[in-house]
């Protein structure tokens, strides 16, 4: 992922990581993964008590970078080169975002314009969180530099950007220039609540125009999508269906089939989901890059899924 030219003024100087790829088992270097989405920040509330209607709540609160995007790529950039690509505010905010993402060694590549987005994640006693999304800038990403892709060899993105335009139309846009340099490409199904905003008809359609060689499930998504049980809609969507059903195995679905199911080991002390299968995804996608079979791969998610469940946030322990 070169520069961009300097006069494209809309544009942030992207910030270079310098750390070293690390090699796939072939001995090759793994090629540079990029994320495409949301950079924001979260708030994220841990609730002490049950919440109380009208009155205080006894919690602790806590800010962190956020984005399901910004988190894959923060997670994958110490196991493969890895580069983000998206849109926060010209605000302190951004500023706060951009370097706290370089500094996992992500090269980031963002627009600069408008009020970066902010979500507000409220998580229960249990860790399973609420969330309360205001996107802000991220949701406006739209005219990105194709040279911002040059060099990758997959191209990650989470449903959220289909949420609405511009960016569901610039996430096609840039699959596509993927696709036609030889990336491979996948998609996280992000959420139950956008997908029934979307329709169910109307997010497969997305989903078939993205055109993702692998897609990213929880089993709730999945079964809304109908690919929980494999068969012809399955298939229809991505040669790769990953299913993840939290501490349960994890089903991988190709061509329709159910090929594999690969155990998720014990992890005590849950207490934040959020994040979860952005680390998954991760883990995953790093594996695959460094020449991991599926069932390979899907292990080095869990493993990378596990490191954010007991921290607020997406955040690795």
């Amino acid at each position: 992922m070169p520069s961009p030219r300097a006069e494209r003024s809309p544009f942030a100087e992207p910030v270079e990581a310098s750390h070293a790829a690390p090699s796939t088992s072939s001995g090759a270097a793994p090629g540079v993964l990029a994320v495409v989405g949301d950079l924001v920040e979260d708030i994220v509330v841990w609730a002490g008590e049950p919440v109380r209607t009208a009155t205080d709540t006894a919690a602790q609160v806590f800010r962190s970078r956020g984005g399901s995007a910004a988190n894959v790529a923060a997670l994958a950039a110490g196991l493969v080169p890895t580069g983000f690509i998206g849109r926060v505010g010209a605000d302190a905010a951004g500023d706060a975002l951009v370097a706290e993402l370089a500094s996992h060694g992500v090269d980031v590549r963002v627009q600069r314009e408008g009020r970066t987005g902010t979500i507000v994640l409220l998580v229960d006693a249990g860790g399973e969180r609420t969330m309360f999304p205001d996107r802000g800038a991220s949701a406006e990403l739209v005219g990105v530099d194709p040279a911002w892709l040059d060099g990758v060899a997959w191209l990650h993105a989470p449903a959220y950007g289909f949420e609405r335009e511009p960016m569901r139309g610039e996430l096609l846009r840039l699959a596509a220039i993927a696709r036609d340099a030889g990336a491979r490409t996948s998609l996280d199904a992000s959420s139950t609540g956008l997908i029934s905003g979307l329709g169910v008809e109307a997010a497969l359609e997305l989903v078939r125009a993205f055109a993702p060689d692998v897609v990213f499930a929880n089993e709730d998504e999945a079964a809304l999508l109908g690919l929980a049980g494999g068969g012809a809609l399955a298939a229809s969507v991505a040669p790769t269906v990953v299913v993840k059903h939290g501490p349960l195995p994890t089903d991988v679905i190709t061509g329709g089939r159910l090929a594999t199911r690969v155990d998720v080991p014990p992890v005590a002390g849950i207490r934040d989901t959020t994040g979860a299968g952005d680390a998954f995804a991760a883990g995953f996608l790093a594996a695959t890059l460094q020449g991991a079979d599926v069932a390979a791969a899907c292990r080095a998610g869990h493993a990378s899924a596990a490191s954010v469940l007991t921290s607020p946030g997406a955040r690795s322990r």
